[in-house]
């Protein structure tokens, strides 16, 4: 009897341990894929203005709505994503989004007109904001509690390298004066998600989180909608409405909403607009400058982000993303030190580049911080559609913040430019600390995951085919 009990458990820990690899297996082919969709990206995305305004020839206003369109694709298509993926699972979803982008890039490379390029624009950021709730889906699904900041991390220094090293290849291969030069970046754009859709389209992804952790039968957190008591998240109070109505339900998801907003506004939305506009016509920085400053943000997400990562799991995330506030004000105060003293060139070029460096430390804080938070909150159910939301607001906000920080800095009016992106960082920090009392101990990385799902018995996977 003792012996077929140890035979028993061996068989059942070698089964897990299967399945265990199976679902890392499953983990790295999702990041890969997702890397090298970026690597694509990163051949395209520093020079969009640079193609629509001057190798076409079709002005800033053509490239401004440009930015617009893609913004309008993603309130357009989201919804229909975030519930696609809860139907059908994120696979699908997803294979559909990159083929869609490929033919967006592809069109992007031989549109010659303003028709074509926003017609292209739309494709193209249809495609794009379907691919990134499909893609955090399968990271959730792959992942467990524990795991979870550390997946979120790797996938984002993944992202970023692979979208450096295709600026700095794109970057060669540019002319401004060969359109068919633009035309070979999109085309490999457009090839890049297609390899995405190969490497990811046949992966089995878990129908469940491989290791979904009952949360804790206590009070959840005020406000929520859970029933004290109940063992439920926020989120899952909302979880018997449909789709979006039970989202807006979830006060703790809307806060966490309005919060990425504010972040992706402030940080993403002035990257290559606001601050790249002030760094040239305030600061008197060149383009090469400012090429090296994004080489030095990148460098630093890669050098610092697994260290964070370690950092980050001994505190409460509503105090990581604070700190992410803290971090940036500092990189808005090094930029009007660059603005003061833009007369001695050196210490000026050394001022921006510590604002692209900075800005990375902050990016590095957010990675296993934002996305963990937002899957904690989903339903199970409803996973997709809080991916889709997520993703939605970063789309908007991305989309607004070129046009805030460019019009405040092209009226000459860059105090003000610096002071209003201070006082959002500001707003950041106060935002993240009062999102603590939305948020139960194990959303906020109060108590450790693995504490709460050590008693727990562990789920067997189920692999959805079509998913």
């Amino acid at each position: 009897m003792i012996r077929t009990l140890r035979q028993q458990r061996q068989a059942g820990q070698s089964r897990n341990s299967g399945q265990d690899g199976a679902v890392a297996a499953t983990l790295r082919r999702v990041q890969i894929g997702n890397a090298l969709s970026a690597f694509g990206s990163g051949f395209t995305v520093p020079y969009m203005f640079v193609y629509v305004d001057q190798v076409r020839g079709l002005g800033s206003m053509t490239a401004w709505l440009m930015f617009t369109v893609f913004a309008l694709a993603a309130l357009a298509v989201l919804p229909f994503s975030g519930r696609g993926i809860d139907r059908w699972g994120p696979r699908p979803v997803l294979v559909v989004g990159a083929v869609v982008a490929a033919l967006g890039a592809f069109a992007f490379g031989h549109a010659t007109s303003s028709e074509h390029i926003l017609a292209a624009a739309f494709l193209f950021g249809a495609g794009v904001t379907t691919v990134q709730p499909a893609l955090a889906t399968m990271i959730v699904r792959c992942s467990t509690p524990a795991t979870r900041s550390h997946a979120f991390a790797l996938q984002f220094t993944l992202v970023n390298l692979g979208m450096g090293i295709g600026a700095m290849i794109g970057g060669q291969i540019v002319n401004v004066d060969r359109p068919s030069s633009l035309t070979l970046l999109f085309t490999i754009e457009g090839l890049m998600f297609l390899v995405l859709a190969a490497v990811v389209g046949g992966v089995r992804i878990p129908a469940t989180e491989t290791a979904a952790s009952p949360a804790p039968a206590a009070s959840p957190a005020p406000g929520s909608g859970a029933a004290p008591g109940s063992g439920a998240a926020p989120g899952s109070g909302a979880a018997q409405g449909a789709g979006f109505r039970a989202l807006f339900a979830d006060k703790a998801m809307v806060r966490v909403c309005l919060l990425a907003g504010l972040i992706f506004f402030t940080c993403y939305g002035q990257f290559e607009s606001g601050v790249a506009a002030y760094a040239t016509s305030v600061v008197g920085t060149s383009p090469s400058v400012l090429g090296l400053a994004l080489g030095a943000n990148t460098l630093v997400i890669v050098a610092v982000q697994m260290i964070v990562v370690r950092i980050t799991s001994r505190r409460r995330r509503s105090v990581a993303i604070a700190a992410t506030g803290l971090v940036w004000l500092g990189a808005w105060a090094m930029a009007g030190l660059a603005g003061l003293i833009h007369a001695d060139a050196v210490a000026a070029t050394v001022a921006m580049v510590s604002v692209y460096a900075l800005f990375g430390i902050g990016e590095a804080l957010l990675a296993p911080t934002l996305g963990p938070i937002v899957a904690d909150l989903a339903p199970a159910r409803r996973l997709g559609t809080y991916n889709a939301a997520f993703a939605l607001v970063k789309q908007v906000a991305v989309a607004m913040g070129p046009a805030a920080g460019v019009l405040l800095v092209g009226a000459g009016f860059s105090v003000a430019y610096l002071l209003v992106m201070a006082a959002c960082t500001v707003l950041i920090m106060v935002m993240a600390l009062r999102l603590r009392h939305r948020l139960t101990p194990l959303q906020d990385n109060a108590v450790r995951p693995e504490r709460v799902v050590a008693s727990a018995p562990r789920p067997i996977p189920v692999y959805q085919s079509a998913a």
